[in-house]
């Protein structure tokens, strides 16, 4: 099992694609609207999709990705730059401002600096405890965690500046009491409730399709030169695949939630995810996005929908077992949905791994970031 940091996300990125077979593949979608400034940088489905789920005009869909792309590259120079005082960064969806935390007094005016011409509004917030240290909470916690029959998941909210450890309602006690046998300061910790427990979404396909063993169906993730990344949960190395014809080569679930297929000669991966208005959306690398990011997610069962990052190097205990490493957003996402792309403008993030809730009252999801899967298989991308 490979532990996924903030830093490790930064380090393994690279250009990530949909796979596709030449035979599922769709024509380009509509042309985004000429009047809109910006609008022909990024694919129309994308700017629909924001559109519909997080009630914004395309005008300020292209504000908030330009935005995106410029807070993520503030946020890799000051997280180098901070080094161990590094507490977190993450963005305000609405003021279009990055925050980072930091536990060095004197690094406010460093922080400021450093969105120099690219990010006007960068703001340094005063952290007791730095990323490292939280993560590091969190990796001694994750035996415990994942012992304890009611805590659900557990990760680090950057914005509160503390380790969050969820639970199902009515079961706070056992929660607190792995806090303690793993030895996080109280003040350094926080449980929260939830009525449900998150589950792997592996009923039909999501993404386009791909069958397993002739029976279940899950969705094809980023493509790679042999074949493509998917949920690990999906299946077990030697299963074989179907529409499009493979094999898994490699998976990893639990404690990971990736998996590897090789596809046949007659399947040909494309740089692109299906963005279910009838084209695709090319991808153009693999820049990771902060909290705060505004993130869409590609599912056959429930098509395009969007939400915000909500947290990252989350993780989930599901009752197969716990997941490190994860992804946490507000996108919803049903059975079905699992192995699909999650993108943040045209910048992969990661595939679908499970969650809670669904896309008619809303929920939580969960996603597997890219690079670990890359740097575990040695893959190479395929880019649109």
């Amino acid at each position: 099992m490979r532990r996924t940091t903030f830093r490790t996300m930064a380090a393994t990125a690279a250009g990530l694609t949909l796979a596709a077979s030449a035979a599922t593949a769709q024509a380009a979608g509509p042309s985004p609207d000429d009047d809109v400034a910006g609008a022909d940088r990024y694919p129309a489905g994308l700017l629909q999709a924001m559109t519909d789920d997080l009630g914004v005009s395309e005008e300020r869909a292209v504000e908030r990705l330009d935005f995106q792309d410029d807070a993520a590259a503030a946020q890799e120079r000051l997280r180098e730059e901070l080094g161990d005082d590094f507490a977190g960064a993450w963005l305000d969806p609405v003021r279009d401002r990055l925050y980072v935390a930091t536990t060095g007094g004197a690094d406010a005016s460093a922080v400021r600096a450093a969105g120099g011409s690219a990010v006007d509004a960068v703001d340094a917030v005063d952290a007791r405890y730095s990323l490292d240290q939280l993560e590091g909470w969190a990796a001694d916690l994750g035996d415990d965690a994942a012992a304890a029959d009611g805590v659900t998941g557990w990760h680090v909210d950057v914005r509160d500046n503390t380790l969050v450890v969820e639970a199902l309602d009515g079961a706070t006690d056992e929660a607190r009491a792995a806090l303690a046998d793993s030895g996080v300061p109280e003040g350094a910790a926080a449980v929260t409730t939830t009525a449900e427990r998150p589950r792997v979404l592996d009923d039909v396909v999501g993404g386009n399709a791909y069958y397993i063993n002739g029976a279940s169906r899950c969705s094809v993730g980023f493509a790679v030169t042999d074949g493509f990344v998917t949920a690990g949960h999906c299946g077990s190395a030697g299963d074989p695949t179907s529409q499009p014809t493979g094999t898994f080569a490699g998976s990893s679930f639990p404690g990971d939630d990736y998996g590897y297929v090789q596809v046949g000669l007659g399947s040909t991966p494309v740089g692109a995810v299906n963005d279910w208005s009838g084209g695709q959306v090319a991808v153009a690398g693999a820049e990771p996005a902060p909290v705060g990011a505004q993130v869409c997610r590609s599912g056959s069962t429930t098509g395009w929908h969007c939400g915000t990052v909500e947290a990252l190097d989350v993780s989930v205990s599901y009752a197969e077992g716990a997941v490190d490493g994860l992804i946490r957003t507000d996108v919803c996402a049903e059975p079905g949905d699992s192995g699909g792309s999650l993108l943040a403008g045209d910048q992969a993030q990661g595939v679908t791994s499970g969650g809670s809730g669904d896309c008619t009252s809303g929920g939580t999801t969960f996603f597997q970031p890219v690079g670990e899967i890359l740097d575990a298989y040695g893959l190479t991308l395929v880019t649109g």
